[in-house]
């Protein structure tokens, strides 16, 4: 069993910064890939941010150059660290793990998941 615990949601101001933590335990490895998703009330579970077991971080157009996803494994902690914050990133953020084959971007792909921390952002 995989658990996964994600932390330091809050509310900021737009242009702000939060940096999210996504503790993880079981039986996940060093080399196994992660990733962030959100979630605003009514929407869709959309990706964020992954980061590949080789290393590789692509994130989705809306937060690219902005947020940046990181992993301490030491510490089995995933990160998300969020730059200028913007009112249309306010979500429930959730961090996956688990890749189960399909398209990393797409939630169905991954098989565990966090209970989330919401970010909200104000103008």
């Amino acid at each position: 069993q995989v658990q996964l615990v994600e932390s330091g949601g809050g509310s900021v101001q737009a242009g702000g910064s939060l940096s999210l933590s996504c503790a993880y335990s079981g039986s996940t490895y060093s080399s196994s890939s992660m990733a962030w998703f959100r979630q605003a009330p009514g929407k869709e579970r959309d990706w964020v941010a992954i980061i590949y077991s080789d290393g590789n971080t692509p994130s989705a157009d809306s937060v690219k150059g902005r947020f940046t996803t990181s992993r301490d494994n030491a510490k089995s902690t995933l990160y998300l660290q969020m730059n200028s914050l913007k009112p249309e990133d306010t979500a429930m953020y959730y961090c996956a793990t688990g890749y189960r084959g399909g398209h990393r971007s797409h939630p169905t792909s991954w098989n565990y998941w966090g209970q989330g921390t919401q970010v909200t952002v104000s103008s």
